[in-house]
């Protein structure tokens, strides 16, 4: 009952997640907030749908279809879609046309649907045909590194490549790194001192609208409403 998600990591630079999900007697989640884009694909009653879904800049409540399986690639934060302007894709998503059982329409081709074991192959498609590109100084920059151009270029680039300011980059990522560590039973007061936030006033407002949950809810082992997916880096 509920929703059962898997995923795992991948060696491709271009790819941060892959994951894979299924509904059962459940109508809502609560979509946290992310700082990349994806690539999913659903079926749901014979039909299936393809979509690219941009970042979100808060939490939501998201419908869920009932007995609905779903797909999803997670690209990494400096990896972009040219054809589809990083603006418009935060907080929204692209329905991708043509979609069957089999293939979709993307970018003048047909495609295959991607799953679970081949997403790594599938991705270098979209990187020789164009589909997908990678800012080298976003990658560089979240490698820890310092590129050499100025902060003013890079915060450009960050925007260019995500739709987002540094800035809110990083306070999504830091909230999501919150919720996982109170999950695995991290006192609140570690919490705010191990990710730099000022108080747990600072750490409440955070998480509130970032992920949609109390410290004292994301405690709770079996929410009424789940997350969408969690995960470590």
């Amino acid at each position: 009952m509920g929703l059962n998600v898997e995923s795992r990591p991948s060696d491709s630079p271009y790819i941060e997640r892959v994951w894979r999900s299924s509904s059962h007697d459940i109508a809502q989640m609560t979509s946290i907030a992310t700082a990349h884009c994806e690539l999913v694909v659903w079926a749901h009653r014979g039909q299936v749908s393809v979509a690219v879904r941009g970042p979100e800049t808060a939490a939501s409540p998201a419908p869920v279809p009932e007995y609905a399986t779903f797909f999803g690639i997670t690209f990494s934060l400096s990896v972009s879609m040219p054809h589809l302007p990083s603006g418009r894709l935060v907080d929204g998503a692209v329905e991708i046309p043509g979609a069957t059982r089999r293939s979709f329409w993307l970018k003048g081709s047909t495609w295959h649907l991607p799953g679970y074991d081949n997403a790594e192959a599938f991705v270098r498609r979209m990187v020789r045909e164009g589909v997908v590109d990678c800012d080298p100084i976003v990658a560089t920059v979240l490698r820890g590194a310092a590129p050499d151009v100025s902060e003013r270029t890079v915060q450009r680039r960050f925007m260019a490549a995500t739709g987002l300011t540094r800035g809110a980059a990083q306070r999504i990522s830091r909230a999501r790194q919150a919720a996982i560590l109170i999950q695995e039973g991290t006192p609140v007061s570690d919490v705010i001192h191990r990710l730099g936030y000022f108080d747990q006033p600072h750490l409440a407002r955070s998480l509130t609208r970032y992920v949609g949950r109390t410290a004292t809810q994301l405690s709770v082992r079996h929410p009424d409403e789940p997350l969408s997916l969690l995960y470590k880096t």
